[in-house]
C-alpha cells in the first residue's frame, strides 16, 4: 500500500505521529509537507496530496491542516479527489463505502492521536460498495461540466 500525507502547521505534529504509525505497519508512505510547525498556507499542501493522488500511483491519501476543512475543500478543487473531512471510524468507513473516497481529511486540532489511529486504520480496512457508483459517476459528470 502506497500513500501520499500532507499537513499545514496545524496538523503537522498529528501527521508526524500518524507517520510513525503507518510506518510500524510497513506502509510505503510519501510526506508532501510541511516539515516544521512554522506556519504555512493549507492549499499548497492539498494541492500537493491531490495531484499525487490523481496523478501518481498512490492508494489514498491523508491530509490535515488544524481542522481539517481548509486542506479538504483545497485539494476537492483537483478533479478526480474525492476528499473526506472525516472524524471517527464511522466517518472514515462511510467515506469509502459509499463516497469512495480517496483522501481523508484530519484535524490536527481537533483529532486525538489514538482517533487519528483508528480512522486510518478503519479507512484502510474498507471497502467501497459499488450499489454507490451511480452517485460517483454524477459527480465526475457535475467536474466535466464545470
Amino acid at each position: 500500500m502506497k500513500v501520499a500525507i500532507g499537513s499545514d502547521h496545524g496538523g503537522y505534529e498529528l501527521k508526524e505521529q500518524i507517520k510513525t504509525y503507518l510506518k510500524s505497519k510497513n506502509v510505503d508512505l510519501v510526506d508532501f509537507g510541511t516539515n516544521s510547525g512554522a506556519s504555512v498556507d493549507y492549499p499548497d499542501f492539498g494541492k500537493k496530496v491531490g495531484l499525487a493522488v490523481t496523478h501518481e500511483n498512490y492508494d489514498f491519501g491523508i491530509i490535515l491542516c488544524g481542522t481539517g476543512i481548509g486542506i479538504s475543500i483545497s485539494a476537492n478543487k483537483i478533479k478526480g479527489v474525492r476528499a473526506a473531512l472525516v472524524y471517527n471510524e464511522e466517518t472514515a468507513r462511510l467515506a469509502k463505502e459509499h463516497n469512495n473516497a480517496n483522501i481523508i481529511a484530519l484535524g490536527g486540532r481537533t483529532t486525538t492521536v489514538n482517533e487519528a489511529y483508528k480512522i486510518v486504520d478503519t479507512f484502510m480496512n474498507s471497502t467501497f460498495e459499488p450499489r454507490h457508483q451511480k452517485r460517483l459517476d454524477k459527480i465526475s459528470k457535475i467536474e466535466e461540466n464545470a
